[in-house]
């Protein structure tokens, strides 16, 4: 499953820094506006200790985590949805990605221009979030017009769709982002007409608020929305520290807490397999069931899914190993409806 975020703001606020950071891979950050214009991608691992520790346990000879893939986007600037700068480049690459990661400029600094020439964040984000509600608009205005000539014959399913369309091109008007528009989310109609339309503000997104102290409470407006604070001039230094370098100066990357948010904002979770030959880390989707998460290995874990031996990862730890496991009654056989839990270490059978 290759999962996405891009990181996306103004021009100036750190994206690139950040994405350096995170993904340890140097990229242009001289600071003027656009010097992103091709998409870097850089992968990321989740950090996610339960691998460490349960490969410690099978001896295992190798170990994979799951991760995520970080996208650095050129910066936007207002008047994107007409074009404007690298408008057009940038709203097609945020619209392949699964979640967007938005970095908001906080901290002051003379030296670094701010394309608004003042530092103003919740001005900044709304600035962000226009371009993507223009663009949206822009999209519900073809499907309006597509979804139209089907309505003059009739057509019932073209109708509700309408209905929706209709209803978020009203909410998006008012500045309300597509994914807080409410809906039937399990009808099967509306959720394609919703996949087709792909409209950005349904996105998940995060927040990060760059910052000189991740300690420091921000106005209410950005505490509210779901972010992670950090200062990512420290997190670039920190790439060229050694962890006992870092820890004599009392330095602590906040970056993990963004890649764990950037999963959860995806609603996934991990599974867990262990043996020998590896310990590996799997993602699904929340509330994915048996089968579903078999076929993150192999469809065929799904199609021929009979059962599955599973146990949360700090019970085989404790256990000591499988058959330990199972001899303790710890080790659980579930079938076909049985819902994963994060953190589950399964055996599957075909």
């Amino acid at each position: 499953m290759a999962l996405q975020v891009g990181i996306v703001g103004l021009p100036n606020v750190g994206k690139s820094t950040l994405f350096k950071a995170l993904t340890k891979n140097p990229v242009d950050i001289n600071n003027y506006p656009f010097c992103t214009i091709e998409p870097n991608v850089g992968v990321v691992e989740v950090p996610d200790e339960r691998l460490m520790k349960l490969a410690t346990m099978s001896k295992s000879k190798k170990i994979v985590p799951t991760i995520v893939e970080f996208v650095d986007i050129a910066g936007l600037v207002e008047g994107a949805a007409k074009g404007e700068g690298l408008g057009n480049k940038f709203l097609a690459n945020i619209r392949e990605v699964d979640a967007i990661a938005q970095v908001v400029r906080v901290f002051e600094n003379a030296d670094i221009a701010h394309v608004h020439e003042s530092i103003d964040p919740q001005r900044d984000i709304e600035v962000i979030e226009s371009e993507l509600i223009l663009a949206d608009l822009d999209t519900i205005e073809k499907t309006i017009v597509r979804l139209t000539k089907a309505t003059r014959g009739n057509d019932n399913d073209a109708l509700k769709q309408m209905e929706l369309v209709e209803k978020m091109q009203v909410s998006l008007g008012k500045g309300t982002l597509a994914r807080d528009v409410d809906y039937d989310r399990e009808n099967e109609l509306l959720q394609i007409i919703v996949q087709e339309m792909s409209l950005l503000t349904m996105k998940p997104i995060i927040y990060v608020y760059n910052v000189v102290d991740v300690d420091v409470l921000l106005a209410d407006t950005l505490e509210q929305r779901p972010h992670i604070k950090l200062d990512i001039k420290i997190e670039e230094e920190l790439i060229e520290m050694t962890q006992e370098e870092a820890k004599e100066m009392e330095m602590e990357s906040h970056l993990p807490g963004l890649i764990v948010a950037a999963y959860d904002a995806l609603h996934l979770q991990t599974f867990l397999t262990t043996g020998e030959e590896e310990s590996r880390a799997w993602t699904v989707k929340k509330n994915a069931t048996a089968p579903e998460a078999g076929a993150a290995i192999h469809t065929d874990f799904q199609e021929r899914f009979i059962r599955a031996d599973i146990i949360n990862w700090q019970k085989l730890l404790d256990a000591g190993s499988w058959s330990a496991a199972r001899d303790n009654g710890t080790l659980q056989t579930v079938g076909k409806d049985y819902i994963m839990q994060d953190g589950d270490v399964v055996e599957f059978k075909v």
